[in-house]
């Protein structure tokens, strides 16, 4: 579209595509989303007419509206996805950059005005604007200077605590940021990238002050890196497959036939006794369905690699500065004690277990008192994700007439 046109009316071109944008019939929105492709286009094809950050905020306004009048679930999502593609028509990178952070700048501004029924869909562009946003730094080749000011960026307009972001966009951007960069770039990242993308929420939760945010970014991302982490769960399947012997504590923890062929199939079966202090015992089964690496792939999705280990060791150093207020540290220090844990496990840690090994300590693990059950909770949690899954543990009180499953 040749820019004079627009111009004719006597308006900058920004403000009547805001106008458009935001018209009550869908036939003007979309006609005005396409002719706004072209114009973006042509502006960014060269130095001297590529966009003002007051310009970017004038559209962003009208994109904000044109999201806003949108209807149905579907249609709302393919618009979400045509404006976040928006960002590929800009071939200039400090304009890129420009275009990325006006959005936040007009999502956090516009927030506050929002009902809860359309709260979904600004949720679904925030997390499409993100997605894209990694695949701009995944086209780059993953660049370094390119992934500091982004992050930068981000941390600025959405995280710093005295960005205006309002806590419903922080606490989803929170949810969302490790899945989104793990879609993107979980086939191309090393663990040492992974921690570059980290490090800033690593120093937020060494100085902020907000107990909120603390609690929302430890579970929203490191207790998600420990839950998610990518065991070695090929070689155990292949073990399993092949019918490798495993070694059990005691003759009386001995598998049975019919478990060596369910485990064979991808299925196990593990009786755990638990002593109680009337002396009753409780046994619960842990069964892991369809243990197949396609499933379980298909389940979590892509999972990104990490270091445990120099996580551990970063998160550690910034908890004990002295400036670090004593509520964070007690927080951090209880996060890296998982982190290590993990790092047991975990091949780039401090060494991949094997199959023997890993059922040996579970059969430690289940002898330990009820009156353990919070530290059972998270160490067995860690090492039945040693095994490539998460189970799910039903808990069955053992009947006295008949005394046992």
């Amino acid at each position: 579209m040749a820019p004079a046109a627009v111009v004719s009316a006597g308006q900058p071109p920004e403000v009547q595509f805001a106008q458009r944008l935001a018209s009550n019939e869908k036939r003007i929105r979309d006609r005005a989303l396409k002719k706004l492709r072209g114009y973006m286009t042509l502006r960014t094809r060269s130095l001297e007419s590529c966009f003002s950050q007051e310009e970017l905020l004038k559209i962003w306004k009208g994109l904000f509206y044109c999201m806003w009048m949108q209807d149905k679930p579907l249609l709302q999502e393919e618009l979400s996805n045509n404006i976040s593609q928006l960002i590929h028509l800009i071939e200039n990178m400090d304009t890129r950059h420009l275009f990325i952070q006006t959005f936040w700048q007009t999502v956090n501004r516009e927030w506050n005005g929002l009902d809860r029924l359309r709260l979904d869909k600004f949720y679904m562009l925030i997390r499409m604007m993100l997605r894209q946003s990694f695949e701009i730094l995944k086209r780059n080749e993953w660049n370094e200077s390119l992934i500091e000011r982004f992050l930068n960026m981000l941390i600025t307009e959405v995280m710093h605590p005295d960005s205006h972001a309002p806590i419903g966009i922080k606490l989803h951007f929170i949810d969302i940021y490790l899945e989104e960069l793990a879609k993107v770039g979980a086939k191309q990242l090393t663990a040492d990238q992974n921690i570059k993308f980290i490090e800033p929420f690593c120093k937020i939760i060494a100085r902020t002050k907000d107990h909120l945010m603390l609690q929302a970014i430890i579970c929203g991302i490191f207790e998600t890196i420990v839950d998610q982490s990518p065991f070695a769960i090929e070689d155990l399947m292949k073990e399993l497959e092949t019918g490798s012997d495993v070694d059990s504590t005691s003759e009386d923890e001995k598998w049975t036939d019919r478990e060596d062929t369910e485990m064979a199939r991808g299925k196990t079966l593990i009786s755990l006794t638990l002593p109680l202090e009337n002396s009753r015992k409780i046994s619960s089964s842990v069964f892991f369905t369809e243990l197949s690496f396609k499933d379980i792939e298909a389940n979590i999705g892509p999972v990104l690699q990490f270091d445990y280990a120099a996580i551990a060791s970063t998160i550690f150093e910034l908890s004990s500065r002295k400036n670090t207020p004593a509520f964070n540290r007690k927080r951090l220090y209880k996060l890296v004690k998982k982190l290590k844990v993990d790092s047991a496990f975990h091949p780039l840690g401090v060494g991949k277990l094997r199959t023997q090994d890993c059922w040996g300590q579970l059969a430690d693990l289940v002898k330990m008192p009820l009156s353990n059950k919070q530290a059972y909770t998270m160490e067995g949690r860690l090492l039945l994700s040693a095994l490539g899954c998460a189970p799910k543990i039903v808990s069955r009180p053992e009947s006295p007439e008949k005394g046992g499953i």
